[in-house]
């Protein structure tokens, strides 16, 4: 694809410097780009490398002076950055060349303008939609619905009944609608508590590789429109994601825990069950979420502080080793003068 510097400014609603007929043909990384490549400078700390940049043009901040002969001014570098490369690189499906291989139950009901791979599997009443892409290797359980437009990587299981929306993205490896992890009596008998829910995703959510997303216990496990979900993350039963929310890698979500909108947690966090994360929530990676946290609070550690005061404890830990210096050389001196005034009053009862 080619577009020139004014045609892209006018695709972003942008202001733009230089040369408006420099034609672009690629987007890359400040230091692979040559002239006929546009980069981009989304983190301060690269400005310093723009000097010495081959690129054609450069995609920029509009709050910083321009930084090169050829610049596109935008309010947000990443957000101009991820339309031109959807622009530049759509993300292309291969349709197979012999459609015949996969095993597709005689109740299921198929668009015929959706693309099922060899060695995939969709079960009785199953339903997929056009436009959907399921790769080999793909397990679709009984009664799962599967929206328009969404992509299915390899190896991926989709347990009965689940609902999964349109535009959604689900990464290799990934496991929507196993068993959630429920026993009664724990720790002595673990009898098994039958899980009978369903798992539903919403519109246009992401979900990662080697993400698990278990069934509800009766209702369901919910993951709301657009949410994006990192590789490794565990989600258990009856855990609802509120819009637009972004869950980073290996993060751990228990049962029944319920998060607003536009939250988003870091990674390797933790969240107890039967809590509640209020909209806009952000808790930073490691942390321990052990109760419910109000919306717009940030928060950190194990167990969870909020930002500021988590910040201020942590400063005094690392002051820790000296002050255990101090504190043995107080002891130190306290156990000198104690020994002393115990001679000087044995002195005073002597001469007594």
């Amino acid at each position: 694809m080619v577009r020139t510097l004014k045609e892209i400014a006018g695709l972003l609603g942008a202001e733009f410097c230089g040369e408006e007929n420099l034609e672009i043909t690629g987007i890359r990384g400040i230091e692979e780009a040559g002239p006929g490549d546009l980069t981009f400078v989304a983190n301060r700390k690269y400005l310093k490398m723009v000097g010495g940049a081959k690129a054609g043009a450069v995609l920029q901040s509009n709050r910083e002076k321009p930084l090169y002969k050829n610049v596109i001014l935008v309010n947000d570098p990443h957000v101009a950055l991820a339309m031109l490369l959807s622009l530049y690189y759509p993300e292309e499906h291969p349709c197979p060349k012999d459609p015949s291989g996969a095993f597709i139950d005689p109740e299921a009901r198929i668009s015929p303008e959706a693309v099922i791979f060899p060695q995939a599997y969709v079960g009785r009443g199953a339903r997929v939609e056009r436009g959907a892409v399921i790769y080999p290797g793909v397990f679709i359980g009984h009664e799962s619905v599967i929206g328009e437009d969404t992509v299915i990587y390899p190896g991926v299981t989709i347990y009965r009944r689940s609902l999964i929306g349109k535009r959604v993205i689900i990464h290799a490896g990934a496991v929507i609608g196993s068993d959630g992890f429920g026993f009664a009596n724990p720790g002595v008998s673990n009898l098994k508590i039958p899980q009978v829910g369903y798992v539903q995703i919403d519109d246009e959510v992401e979900i990662g590789a080697n993400t698990t997303i278990d069934r509800g216990t009766m209702d369901r496990t919910w993951i709301q429109r657009g949410t994006k979900i990192d590789n490794l993350v565990m989600i258990a039963h009856n855990v609802v994601i509120g819009e637009n929310s972004v869950i980073v890698a290996q993060v751990g979500l228990a049962g029944s825990a319920k998060l607003g909108k536009s939250v988003i947690v870091g990674g390797q966090a933790g969240l107890v069950g039967h809590i509640t994360v209020g909209d806009q929530v952000m808790v930073a990676a490691r942390a321990g979420v052990h109760k419910d946290v109000p919306a717009r609070q940030v928060v950190a550690g194990s167990p969870h502080l909020p930002h500021r005061e988590w910040l201020r404890k942590e400063a005094h830990l690392a002051k820790l080793p000296e002050l255990r210096k101090t504190v043995t050389a107080l002891e130190k001196r306290v156990r000198e003068l104690e020994g002393r005034l115990t001679a000087e009053t044995a002195g005073y009862i002597k001469r007594d």
